[in-house]
């Protein structure tokens, strides 16, 4: 299942991210996270012991031809952009799975699986976008044909900023973490508005909730979409300062519990999943891709291929 976590810049979800996929893994559930903000703290917010490993986003080349196969519709890796979808003869993924993209850009920290995008570099300022180093999760995410009991996470850019680009469509359900502040639930709005045209379900999750106060003012701003709340917590501020002991406050480990709970409810719409996929291929098909490949990209899509249906699992 593929969650994705997102909000306002320091409303706390790359900390979500972290708490959520080391609960996850300290069930022993398969868990794999992914960095996808442009400020990579998602290591350092897991914490314990780092094993890094090359980044998604410098070696966009490589997966492109990697996850093409033998797919015919996709004559060279240039010709493939972050939007194609799978066909017959492409290289489908099981969450970190037994082959050569897992085996080089999966790393670990704090006992987690991690892949990262990877940061800016002093090549990047002034002449790229973020959102292509993203190209590559949004690759990774069409091409896996994950299933229930197996988790990717990931930690989205922030604000609305996910809506730059289709990844915001690859998710089974989106987790909107919002501070109990007019600006904590602003992105929210935002947010819900954009993923209404396209019926992506998004929940909220309150973060840094003092007094009930906190809670009544979130409560009438989200209504039915807040799903749960984590309350302000001291193990999470020592934790971030290196300091962690103990265990997470009950509630909290509570709200952890209610995430999971959650997402294993919503079973997976394979076909919702590659119909938006095709849609945003030929968005950007139209938009820019064709112009700059000289290709009618169109003509990657294999009309009678569904990754997950019955015929392609």
């Amino acid at each position: 299942m593929r969650v994705a976590f997102v909000g306002k810049g320091g409303s706390g979800k790359t900390t979500l991210s972290a708490l959520f996929s080391r609960h996850l893994a300290r069930s022993g559930a398969p868990v794999l996270a992914i960095d996808g903000d442009i400020n990579q703290h998602l290591a350092e917010a897991l914490g314990g012991e780092e094993k890094s490993a090359p980044p998604l986003g410098a070696h966009l080349p490589e997966i492109k031809d990697y996850l093409r196969g033998t797919n015919p519709r996709i004559p060279s890796p240039e010709a493939m952009i972050k939007t194609t979808p799978p066909g017959r003869g492409s290289r489908l993924l099981r969450p970190l799975g037994d082959d050569a993209l897992h085996a080089r850009h999966v790393g670990r920290a704090g006992g987690v699986p991690l892949m990262v995008t990877g940061e800016f570099d002093e090549s990047d300022l002034g002449v790229a976008c973020y959102h292509s180093k993203l190209g590559a999760v949004e690759l990774y995410l069409g091409h896996l044909a994950d299933g229930p009991g197996a988790y990717v996470v990931v930690d989205m850019t922030a604000g609305a900023d996910a809506f730059a680009s289709g990844l915001f469509t690859r998710f089974d359900i989106t987790f909107l973490v919002a501070e109990p502040t007019r600006k904590g639930v602003s992105v929210y709005r935002q947010y819900r508005d954009h993923a209404e045209q396209f019926g992506i379900r998004i929940a909220v999750v309150g973060n840094k909730v003092t007094c009930e106060d906190d809670l009544l003012f979130l409560k009438e701003q989200v209504g039915d979409d807040l799903l749960t709340h984590l309350e302000q917590s001291s193990w999470i501020r020592a934790a971030e300062q290196g300091r962690e002991r103990g265990e997470l406050e009950a509630h909290n480990r509570h709200a952890l519990n209610v995430l999971r709970e959650t997402v294993d409810s919503h079973p997976r719409d394979w076909t919702r999943l590659h119909r938006h996929a095709v849609e945003f291929h030929l968005r950007n098909a139209r938009a820019w891709a064709d112009a700059r490949t000289g290709e009618d990209l169109a003509a990657q899509v294999d009309p009678e291929y569904v990754p997950g249906g019955p015929a392609n699992a």
